[in-house]
């Protein structure tokens, strides 16, 4: 976690996520790089010239800027090294290009559930960004004081494509010195008997040298539901989740689960992309 990207809006929502990108940069020895995106509406657009020439684009980039400092004023940025941009593509290409640019480690956001994610990530973007993006998403709902996680809930269908995500999130637990607790939610259109379920996840987890670790089996109605009620019950500080592109978290999850589990999960959720 040497690089970390926040993407900003100036909302308060942000804010949680560069008061808990700030701790990890200071935790870690990190760097922390702001990104702000100008969304000019494609009507506007003269095919001719350039987006930094549109007087709109100007207008909104010093304003920008001038927010950036106010911004790196506050107290927490103390002593961290700050990098600014503002952007003026779309909001996921905008994020996309910068984690391949300065090789980020960890994309942190914010989020208010649906007001909140979406208000900053609009429509289709949200789906994009947490959903495909190569780099781990890091979302955070509400302030933290202090950002500990000691309880981290991996939820996955544990088939072989979910091993490379899993190694990223064992590298993200032992940075953070946490727990992993691998979880499998049975549902009633997709269940899966213990003696399977377990026999699967053993040999999945039986390939990483990764102690620290418990296997868990919850039934509930449907997958979204079950990590968020286990996760409730064994206090968890963060959700992890595989991607798989359109297909949600691997095969298992399918549809826009993992997009509503960072909508309205309370916790901190975290993606990896498969």
């Amino acid at each position: 976690m040497k690089k970390i990207l926040v993407p900003t809006d100036f909302s308060k929502q942000a804010e949680n996520a560069l008061k808990v990108a700030a701790q990890l940069a200071k935790q870690h020895g990190g760097e922390i790089y702001l990104l702000h995106i100008v969304e000019i509406p494609m009507h506007k657009v003269d095919p001719l010239s350039s987006y930094n020439n549109l007087p709109e684009a100007i207008y909104f980039m010093k304003l920008a800027h001038k927010q950036f400092e106010a911004l790196k004023a506050k107290p927490y940025l103390n002593g961290l090294t700050i990098h600014e941009h503002v952007d003026l593509h779309e909001i996921f290409k905008g994020i996309f290009q910068s984690c391949k640019k300065h090789e980020i480690d960890l994309v942190v956001m914010g989020s208010n559930g649906v007001s909140g994610l979406r208000e900053m990530l609009i429509g289709s973007n949200t789906e994009k960004v947490v959903r495909t993006s190569e780099t781990p998403v890091l979302v955070i709902k509400n302030e933290h004081e202090k950002f500990r996680v000691k309880n981290f809930v991996f939820a996955s269908d544990f088939k072989d494509e979910c091993k490379t995500p899993f190694k990223k999130a064992i590298g993200f637990a032992e940075v953070l010195g946490a727990k992993i607790h691998l979880l499998m939610v049975n549902t009633p259109n997709k269940f899966l008997t213990s003696a399977k379920a377990n026999k699967r996840m053993d040999a999945f987890v039986k390939t990483f040298k990764y102690a620290n670790y418990s296997t868990n089996i919850y039934n509930d109605l449907n997958i979204e539901k079950g990590v968020m009620n286990f996760s409730k019950s064994i206090h968890a500080d963060l959700i992890g989740m595989s991607t798989h592109g359109r297909q949600g978290i691997s095969h298992f999850f399918n549809g826009s689960i993992s997009e509503d589990l960072v909508n309205h999960a309370k916790r901190p959720v975290i993606t990896f992309k498969i």
